[in-house]
């Protein structure tokens, strides 16, 4: 399983959580808390792979 997939699992865990609405005020702000940290997260390990997939492919041009 990859690092993004874990994210992903964890992500939907958290989730499932939040919507079945048996939290405390505390305890929902602290999954949705969760959650942000696991999106950025996943936004790191995207931009660690972006950059790897880069440097993988030497004399490609960089689109902007």
């Amino acid at each position: 399983m990859s690092a993004l997939d874990d994210i992903a699992h964890e992500l939907g865990v958290v989730a499932e959580q939040l919507r079945a609405g048996e939290n405390t005020p505390e305890e929902a702000a602290a999954l949705v808390e969760r959650c942000a940290e696991l999106a950025a997260t996943a936004g790191q390990e995207l931009e660690r792979e972006a950059r790897e997939a880069r440097s993988e492919s030497p004399g490609q041009e960089r689109l902007l």
